[in-house]
């Protein structure tokens, strides 16, 4: 989804025209994650970029995205651009070196009930 959105239109408030604007995000990214995943995917990453026109945009992390959208309408911003892209995500298995190292609190209890004090 590449889209320069408006939030100046004669006739709309221009909160509701933000609305709009995250609206539509989210019911882009909630269809692209409906969307069946192709063998040795584990989930749907985005490749995001925002910015005031296509040209300006910068890579964003999906998470902050519509932070960024009320951010630029509460700055007065007349447009702003937003590209999402759908991407295979692939989950990194830890190695058994790290897992081994961290002392987590699970750890810690199975040790306290084998040996109470």
């Amino acid at each position: 989804m590449k889209k320069l959105f408006q939030l100046t239109v004669e006739g709309r408030h221009r909160d509701r025209l933000l609305d709009a604007s995250k609206h539509e995000v989210r019911k882009y990214v909630a269809r692209q994650r409906r969307a069946a995943l192709p063998e040795g995917v584990d989930y749907w990453d985005f490749a995001c970029r925002f910015g005031s026109t296509e040209a300006d945009a910068t890579e964003v992390h999906f998470a902050t995205l519509i932070g960024l959208m009320d951010a630029a309408g509460k700055a007065g911003a007349d447009t702003f651009f937003v590209s999402i892209l759908g991407t295979h995500g692939v989950r990194a298995v830890k190695a058994k070196d790290e897992l081994s190292g961290a002392d987590s609190r699970s750890a810690q209890l199975m040790r306290h009930l084998d040996h109470p004090t």
